[in-house]
């Protein structure tokens, strides 16, 4: 059986073991060690190296150390001849963070194209469509839709075309012109939006992937006569019934994708979900999850998105997440749970690690003056070696504080007062000295282990459930 030693602080020896003890089963053996500091997050490389000289770890086969550990944890394997793992930030979090190695499993695979559409790409310049195009890539687009636009003139498609494929961009033109879409096929766009049987004969003047869509959204009639065309031609194509959005149509038309499928169960399917989502006054991510939801059971091979309102900033980030999570969850046919935590942006899952009482108890052993910040399901704590202060809005722990000359102090108790107060409410987890986490929905903050955190000008303050 594995032995495994953890370093921690005097202040949270008791709740490790604790944790330790109700691991089940219990796959290791474990020792705890203090390292003589007080809080397990002002942990370095550095002190650990220092203070380990003259104990004998050699009887180990691993160190965990606590996730806020600081500095070179290979260069400290290295020194001390045994390998040092940073573990999870919240020490709750331990038993899932061994639990992780078996269930583990990559979702970085997909087999959904995220087609993104530059909507305004006739009135931006060349390099303003580059720049918008590299956004959308980094946020996970496979292909850079240019969306043309009636009445307006689009006289640099070509050159917009021939830069973005000279940066190595896929690239499909959505236009309701038939001359645009010869245009930008000649000009090398890999995919055309979108033909009828009216324009269907530009498949045969160009080499780009034809977007099949009906006449009209009802008429699904000349969608399969497009279809049955192309493939009696051996052509490659996608096809889009075109999803409908709320109150008018959505349901029929996810129908209408059913039937797709069902008549023609080995095409490429496309679906724009735009419709649904720039068009609805809700939080974008929930709603795009579903849909990929829905996409992966149909076997879908594209996604064509927009990303132009402001609550649908985030959308290909969403859908690049949505369709891995999905994909992961269809091979290994579970459900699409306990595979990523991106999605979940606004609550988490065990948001709460600690009880009122656990808090209380914490509190109670604390000598210094520094302010530890905690939250439970009950509301906001602050304490020190002066006592514990409990209450649900910030503002009511001011005047308990005696922060009045110490403006610095002041102004940070209140930012952390802040943070918690908004993890509070929304369920979220809070940790002290940390930024809230929202998923996909922001990019996260970064965080360099191997430097260390500044301190204030005073004190340095940690969360002492580290």
């Amino acid at each position: 059986m594995e032995k495994i030693l953890f370093l921690t602080g005097r202040l949270a020896q008791v709740s490790l073991k604790k944790v330790l003890a109700n691991i089940t089963p219990q796959t290791f053996s474990w020792e705890i060690k203090v390292i003589g500091l007080q809080v397990a997050g002002l942990m370095t490389a550095d002190m650990i190296m220092r203070r380990l000289n003259s104990f004998n770890y050699d009887t180990f086969d691993k160190i965990i150390v606590p996730g806020r550990c600081r500095g070179d944890l290979k260069k400290l394997s290295f020194d001390l001849g045994i390998e040092v793992i940073r573990g999870p930030e919240e020490m709750k979090d331990i038993p899932k963070f061994f639990n992780k190695k078996s269930l583990s499993q990559d979702i970085s695979a997909y087999d959904i194209l995220v087609f993104a559409e530059i909507v305004d790409a006739t009135e931006l310049s060349v390099e303003q469509i580059l720049k918008k195009a590299t956004d959308f890539k980094s946020f996970g687009a496979d292909v850079i839709d240019l969306g043309c636009l009636p009445e307006t003139e689009f006289s640099h498609l070509e050159e917009s075309i021939k830069i973005l494929k000279e940066n190595n961009f896929k690239v499909s033109v959505d236009s309701l012109k038939a001359e645009e879409l010869i245009r930008g096929g000649n000009a090398g766009a890999d995919y055309l939006f979108s033909l009828t049987p009216k324009n269907l004969w530009i498949a045969d003047e160009v080499e780009s992937i034809p977007i099949l869509i009906p006449n009209e959204p009802s008429d699904e009639k000349s969608l399969f006569s497009s279809i049955e065309f192309l493939l009696e031609r051996k052509k490659k194509f996608l096809a889009d019934s075109i999803l409908d959005p709320i109150p008018f149509g959505c349901l029929e038309s996810l129908c209408r994708y059913k039937r797709l499928r069902e008549k023609f169960p080995n095409i490429d399917i496309l679906v724009g979900v735009g419709n649904i989502t720039e068009l609805i006054d809700t939080d974008t991510n929930g709603v795009n999850t579903f849909l990929l939801g829905l996409c992966s059971e149909l076997n879908v091979a594209g996604i064509l998105t927009t990303q132009v309102g402001d609550h649908a900033r985030r959308v290909i980030k969403e859908i690049d997440v949505a369709r891995k999570l999905m994909y992961a969850a269809r091979e290994m046919q579970c459900l699409p749970k306990n595979l990523t935590d991106e999605l979940l942006t606004v609550h988490e899952k065990n948001p709460f690690l600690d009880t009122k009482e656990e808090i209380e108890e914490t509190a109670k052993e604390v000598k210094d003056p520094n302010f530890r910040i905690q939250i439970s399901k009950n509301g906001l704590y602050v304490y020190n070696r002066d006592g514990l202060r409990s209450g649900k809005d910030p503002f009511t722990f001011y005047p308990k504080l005696q922060l009045e000359n110490d403006s610095s102090h002041a102004f940070y108790m209140g930012v952390e007062l802040a943070r918690a107060e908004v993890a509070w409410r929304l369920g979220k987890r809070y940790s002290q000295d940390k930024g809230l986490s929202w998923g996909v929905a922001e990019e996260p903050r970064g965080e360099d282990f191997l430097t260390h955190c500044q301190p204030t000008i005073k004190t340095k303050f940690r969360n002492l459930k580290k």
